[in-house]
């Protein structure tokens, strides 16, 4: 498995990625995946396996010392092989070098392997978001000191 930097030849594969593993609705679409891509501070980083596109993670360098985690996407038949965890430090550690001392993300209440997954990396819960996805699903904000 290779982590590289994120190019626009990889956006389809990582749109449709996106598609397969958030359900419809909270998926992002074509439109909201590239505006995050395109939004000031943002970086994204990839995981290929023979050239296959099999993860990626939008992070985001808010303001002067915050930093946000927009996505991180693994496909489902590679998860819980240290992938997510691979793109998440790399973010992280390109984030720790802009200056970013504390890091945010969103992520549904009602998913406890991804919150599991969030706990596991060092972030814990720091509040509720009421209807956050589709006008109906509550996120939970988490938080970790880098």
């Amino acid at each position: 498995m290779v982590v590289r930097a994120y190019e626009p030849r990889d956006f389809e594969a990582a749109w449709r990625l996106d598609q397969t593993s958030y359900p419809p609705g909270v998926a992002y679409s074509r439109y909201a995946l590239g505006e995050f891509l395109r939004l000031p501070g943002a970086r994204a980083w990839v995981a290929e396996d023979k050239e296959q596109l099999v993860a990626f993670i939008i992070a985001r360098h808010v303001s002067r010392r915050h930093g946000h985690i927009i996505t991180l996407d693994v496909r489902a038949d590679r998860r819980r092989q240290g992938i997510g965890s691979a793109l998440l430090a790399t973010a992280e550690e390109w984030l720790r070098t802009e200056g970013v001392t504390r890091m945010r993300l969103e992520t549904a209440a009602d998913d406890p392997v991804a919150t599991a997954f969030w706990q596991q990396t060092g972030y814990v819960i720091v509040g509720r978001l009421p209807r956050y996805y589709l006008g109906r699903l509550d996120a939970l904000r988490m938080e970790k000191d880098l």
